[in-house]
């Protein structure tokens, strides 16, 4: 191993420890090692490069450990003062250790009396990791340097060099040969940095590297993105459910993408949906296809409706079915012709379920609405769902506004929020002129529409793209709630969450959100649950072929 220069001996205050090299200026250690850092200066040397000398260090990242012998994240990065001539370790695939035989392990440490460092000769035990986190190490021999103080942070590589772990616990006394190391796939989960240096099985080499980059991209230039939706969009609706406590970044959602998600092109996906994000999407207009679902009085009785379904192709509507129906079965019919206009569409085409609806039905739960009789997935979880206002699709003025607005979004971003706070005083024409001179992109209520009828009105008749509001809201609106107020703790997170979202994008983010709420250990209580997404481009929605008041029997 005295090729190996990228070993490190690590002093911190009174302890000694030992750490690996992996970039001209990062090397990776035990955070237990490096505890006194923030009273004692931290310094590297490499044994095998006396010339470098000690180089100063400080901790850039740490894993979370807090103390105690048993606490999990024991892990520290440390930047060097100054870039290193030195070739960094070279990992191997995660569970190269257990093989089977379980290959000889060498760990290269530094207890006391041995300056210059010495090695230690083991094997991982098989079985599950420790509380998830550990692997058991013990002697190779019942002879030889047992792992003592002066190990911790040691990488322990195969016998080609390439590291598998990392030693962080020595169990025992002087006579009990065994100990602890971290292995790749868990140091990973403290510090995302190292996706990019470990082969993982299934993602080429180029495909990880381009993740990463991106991934550094955004943290750079500060991107605003939901990591939760990302996964979601990486993964599928069937795809491995979020873990635990959400993501803390976006780095750790890549991670546990590349980690933990058995389909190597969740990888590509997640880079590409990044890509979007940082480059500007695809134009969204033309890669629409929607379904569309439009619903109106019939004239027949009150209780009476007309429903068409028609499947949206080269700018010209093809309806697949048409009825006339009393209200109560309209969700039955609407389940078995969806799936017929899918079937229309060609493939790869991105789907989107738009409800065309009187103004009275736009709180209608179509989002909740099964997919069919066999399958209970909601219509929410399964599409890109959206509603739209009927008489708005009757209004050549607005259809002409909204034309214009649009053209002006595709070159922008995120779109700002205009938020109706829950009882506000503001009196409607006052709403309409700050939609006007604001050139509203994005209204948002808090409570649904009958709750403050006038209000929702004028979001609907100022060409305003883009309506989102709960549906179900505060029991009693007012502007003296605080804290309580349901209705402005959901758009505290809808504005949180659709911050930098194009707004030709937010069918898909809204899709995302309801799966996520869908999956939440209380649904119910998600503030993203009952989100319902008016979402008016009139470029994805060709004129109606024929009157619904001709209804097919």
């Amino acid at each position: 191993m005295s090729d190996a220069a990228w070993h490190t001996r690590i002093r911190c205050g009174n302890e000694v420890g030992a750490g690996f090299l992996v970039s001209p200026r990062q090397v990776l250690t035990c955070a237990h090692v490096v505890a006194a850092g923030d009273t004692s200066p931290v310094s590297v040397s490499f044994p095998n490069r006396a010339d470098l000398g000690e180089v100063t260090a400080e901790v850039t990242v740490h894993g979370g450990w807090r103390g105690g012998d048993t606490d999990p994240g024991d892990l520290a990065v440390l930047e060097l003062e100054r870039e290193v001539a030195l070739t960094p370790a070279v990992f191997a695939p995660p569970g190269a250790e257990r093989g089977v035989p379980a290959p000889e392990l060498v760990a290269y440490g530094f207890p006391r009396g041995y300056d210059e460092g010495t090695l230690a000769l083991y094997r991982a035990v098989p079985g599950p990791l420790i509380a998830g986190e550990w692997v058991q190490l013990e002697a190779a021999s019942g002879h030889g340097q047992p792992l003592a103080h002066g190990f911790s942070g040691a990488a322990v590589t195969l016998a080609d060099g390439s590291v598998v772990g990392m030693v962080t616990a020595v169990a025992g006394g002087r006579e009990v040969r065994a100990g602890r190391m971290l292995p790749t796939e868990v140091m990973a989960r403290y510090w995302s940095g190292l996706g990019e240096l470990v082969p993982t099985p299934g993602h080429a080499t180029d495909t990880r590297r381009r993740l990463y980059t991106l991934v550094r991209r955004a943290e750079r230039t500060g991107l605003r993105c939901d990591p939760h939706r990302l996964y979601v969009d990486a993964v599928g609706p069937f795809g491995p459910p979020l873990p635990d406590g959400g993501f803390a970044s976006l780095a750790s959602a890549a991670a546990y993408v590349q980690w933990e998600v058995p389909e190597p092109e969740a990888v590509a996906r997640f880079a590409d949906r990044l890509r979007e994000l940082l480059d500007g999407p695809p134009a969204r207009p033309s890669a629409w296809s929607p379904v569309v679902v439009e619903i109106e009085h019939s004239g027949a009785g009150p209780d009476q409706v007309t429903v068409e379904v028609s499947a949206c192709l080269d700018g010209r509507r093809h309806p697949v079915g048409a009825r006339r129906l009393p209200r109560t079965g309209v969700r039955a019919y609407v389940q078995e012709r969806i799936d017929e206009a899918v079937a229309h569409l060609p493939p790869g085409a991105e789907e989107l379920l738009a409800f065309v609806l009187p103004r009275e039905w736009l709180n209608e739960p179509v989002a909740h609405w099964e997919c069919g009789a066999d399958d209970p997935t909601p219509l929410g979880c399964a599409y890109p769902l959206v509603v739209a206002d009927r008489s708005r699709h009757r209004s050549g003025r607005l259809r002409h506004q909204l034309r214009k607005k649009w053209q002006k979004l595709d070159a922008g971003t995120g779109a700002a929020v205009h938020r109706i706070e829950c009882g506000t005083p503001e009196r409607p024409a006052g709403l309409r002129k700050r939609l006007w001179d604001g050139d509203a992109e994005l209204a948002a209520f808090p409570a649904p529409p009958m709750a403050a009828r006038q209000h929702f009105e004028v979001g609907l008749n100022v060409p305003v793209p883009v309506l989102l509001w709960p549906r179900t809201g505060c029991p009693e609106p007012g502007p003296d709630h605080g804290s309580s107020c349901s209705g402005g703790a959901f758009l505290d997170e809808l504005s949180a969450s659709v911050a930098g979202v194009p707004p030709a994008e937010l069918p898909q983010h809204i899709l995302s959100l309801r799966l996520t709420a869908d999956a939440a250990e209380e649904p119910d209580r998600h503030w993203a649950r009952d989100v319902q997404l008016l979402w008016d481009d009139p470029r994805c929605f060709p004129a109606t072929a024929a009157s619904l008041h001709s209804p097919v029997a």
